[in-house]
């Protein structure tokens, strides 16, 4: 049964499109055209919605439409048909904790986080945060009727959902254990079809109309799952989800433009049209988790939409990125592009 939230996003999938992925440690999924993730377009209108930052990684206090141009497949685009601001104002939330043996040293500092979070969030009501974990052990197993192909032990598993604050869910989320392999693709999928779930159970309430933001707590590295990476990133562009990803890796890694986990847990935020952050984003008075839902909060209020026509009917994937044309300083976020396929229209 489809929910407004599912025709939204699949009216959106007919017009922007399909997205990519080029990691070092995924390499070998993501060779050949036909092996990226895409959502496909048989329509001649391309929509884009996005939000820009400047050089303090905050959004510019105002933004025009002769401050940007898009390039479409290396086709320069200055003529739109449309250009407002987004009018999503909803959030639904879902963190997901890698608890595997590698991020062990940061997890406490990092329950602490998510805890603040599920406790103190005063704007996104309560029933709008999920907790998810992948790794380690969550003190009860995966919950009943978790989704999975990995063993019970490997399972990722539902820690919370819409009931995060109560005394039962504090409990789950501080008895969990670090230790053990890093199923991270297949934690991407299983969060995906989480969300996928969150959906068709908005018909007996809740938002229709949430933008869900993943908020992913891992250092990207993966070392056991069953799917790959390709196939955990269409998971979660086909729920029209954004990643937020917060590296949990060492230092020298999170800068180092070698380390094949930082350079996922960044391909895949951008491939989402989400942000990555180093650990170390938020202050003594903000953790991570507290500190990057502000910056979604603060991104969803300066997003835009963008309208343009198709600037060529060529079949296959088209690049999409937004430049500034004025101020330099500007960074442009928005999913990656899209396939064309001409024959369907």
């Amino acid at each position: 049964m489809f929910t407004h939230s599912h025709i939204r996003w699949a009216l959106l999938a007919l017009s922007v499109l399909a997205y990519f992925l080029a990691c070092p440690a995924a390499a070998d999924d993501m060779n050949g055209s036909s092996g990226l993730p895409t959502y496909r377009s048989t329509v001649s209108e391309v929509r884009v919605t996005f939000f820009a930052t400047d050089e303090s990684n905050h959004p510019p206090a105002t933004l025009t439409i002769s401050d940007f141009a898009v390039v479409d497949n290396q086709r320069v685009v200055r003529s739109f048909r449309s250009f407002a601001r987004s009018d999503e104002t909803a959030l639904d939330v879902v963190v997901l904790l890698d608890l595997s043996e590698s991020v062990a040293p940061r997890l406490q500092v990092v329950m602490s986080d998510v805890l603040q979070l599920v406790m103190q969030e005063q704007s996104i009501p309560a029933d709008n945060i999920s907790v998810l974990s992948f790794g380690g052990t969550s003190g009860g197993g995966a919950t009943e009727g978790a989704i999975g192909e990995t063993s019970a032990s490997l399972r990722p598993a539902v820690l919370c959902a819409s009931s995060c604050e109560t005394s039962d869910s504090t409990s789950k989320l501080l008895a969990v254990k670090s230790g053990g392999a890093t199923p991270l693709f297949d934690a991407l999928v299983f969060a995906a079809e989480f969300i996928s779930q969150r959906h068709a159970g908005r018909l007996d309430g809740g938002p229709a109309d949430a933008r869900t933001v993943l908020i992913l707590f891992s250092d990207g590295d993966d070392t056991i799952s069953l799917h790959s990476a390709r196939e955990a990133l269409q998971a979660v562009l086909d729920q029209g989800a954004l990643i937020y990803s917060v590296d949990m890796g060492k230092p020298e890694n999170q800068s180092s433009n070698q380390a094949s986990g930082a350079i996922f847990l960044r391909r895949v935020s951008e491939a989402t049209g989400g942000r990555y952050f180093s650990f170390s984003h938020g202050s003594s008075r903000q953790g991570a988790a507290a500190a990057v839902l502000s910056d979604v909060l603060e991104d969803l209020r300066a997003s835009y939409v963008v309208t343009y026509d198709l600037p060529s009917h060529e079949a296959g994937f088209h690049s999409v990125r937004l430049l500034p044309t004025h101020n330099l300083n500007l960074t442009f976020h928005s999913r990656s592009g899209y396939d064309y396929e001409p024959g369907d229209r």
